[in-house]
């Protein structure tokens, strides 16, 4: 059995951590009209008749994967999407971002695919890239790092908590490109050194290269979104699923119960890292299992909401929202597996 944990990283200790972080930023908010609670993908603020949106994420360990492959002209999408993804579960647009390269020291040729990536990212957005910081800090960091910060901006009275979350709404699914962004320490340890295998070996069970499969961009979600909130359907919440897995649905309102009863078969990928020794909890607690972003809305709009994603990407109906106020995530699992996040 390997966890999350084994790999290096503690989803309780860092919570713990952003907490007592966070804990002695929180006198601060007083200097802003802040409209959205802690713990939301965003945080939105007000000035003057405008909300405005903001968000800021890395691509994290699988620049580790870019590295071992030399191939940098994607990790810049997987950047932008971290960030745009987040901000559109407040219902606002995506308008403009700025990024930061750290390196060890300066690699024009890198940084040239890094910026193709992100140039891509940004137009799958249609969002543009106003500005960033690059910094050289070879005792710091090991080849290097990339993140973004993003601004959207929305109306104040069209802001999506999830507050309005109530029984009986449905849960619409959009189907991920594969692991995103997420997880990626935990997938290399099982694939490098559990089974010792090398970046351009075959996935277990597949024919595509492990490598290949780990580096695919995680998928924007912007135009099946905003086609969304300009239509007459009311949500009531919108999650991204990344770090946290499914437990990321509890950010929306933790007074219901979530129950997931038919999300899709998960890629080859997922299957490879669970038949090698990650538990099933697990796998849903950290990867997204085939499911990148989710959307609630009332039973009546279900339907109309999958007709709209499904314009974009392959979208289905993975479950409901009950009474039962524990917060709780029920999933059936693809192994028919209940568990309970």
């Amino acid at each position: 059995m390997v966890t999350y944990a084994d790999s290096g990283v503690d989803i309780d200790l860092e919570a713990l951590t952003v907490s007592k972080l966070v804990s002695k930023l929180e006198k601060t908010l007083k200097y802003a009209n802040v409209l959205t609670r802690k713990g939301h993908f965003a945080s939105i603020i007000r000035v003057g008749d405008m909300a405005i949106a903001m968000s800021t994420d890395g691509v994290g360990s699988k620049i580790l994967v870019a590295e071992k492959l030399g191939k940098y002209d994607t990790i810049g999408i997987d950047c932008i999407a971290m960030v745009v993804n987040d901000i559109l579960c407040v219902g606002a647009k995506p308008i403009a971002i700025v990024d930061y390269l750290a390196m060890e020291k300066p690699d024009p040729e890198i940084a040239s695919e890094i910026g193709e990536g992100l140039a891509k990212g940004a137009e799958l957005a249609e969002t543009a890239i106003i500005g960033g910081e690059t910094a050289t800090l070879p005792e710091i960091v090991d080849n290097f790092d990339l993140a973004a910060t993003g601004i959207g901006i929305t109306d104040p009275n069209n802001i999506i908590t999830g507050e309005k979350i109530k029984a009986g709404d449905r849960l619409i699914g959009i189907e991920s490109s594969g692991i995103h962004s997420n997880g990626l320490t935990l997938a290399r340890k099982i694939f490098f050194e559990k089974l010792k295998l090398n970046i351009n070996d075959p996935l277990p069970g597949s024919k595509d290269k492990i490598g290949e499969e780990l580096l695919k961009p995680t998928r924007i979600y912007v135009k099946p979104i905003l086609e969304l909130l300009k239509s007459e359907i009311k949500v009531h919440g919108l999650a991204h699923i990344t770090g946290g897995g499914y437990t990321n649905i509890r950010r929306l309102n933790d007074k219901v119960t979530y129950k997931l009863d038919n999300l899709p078969e998960p890629q080859p990928v997922f299957k490879a890292i669970h038949e090698n020794g990650v538990p099933i909890d697990e796998m849903y607690r950290v990867f997204n299992m085939g499911i990148g972003f989710i959307i609630v809305v009332d039973k009546e709009d279900a339907n109309k909401t999958i007709k709209i994603t499904k314009k974009t990407y392959n979208a289905r109906e993975i479950g409901t929202v009950e009474e039962d106020p524990t917060g709780a995530v029920k999933i059936k699992t693809y192994t028919q597996e209940d568990i309970t996040l």
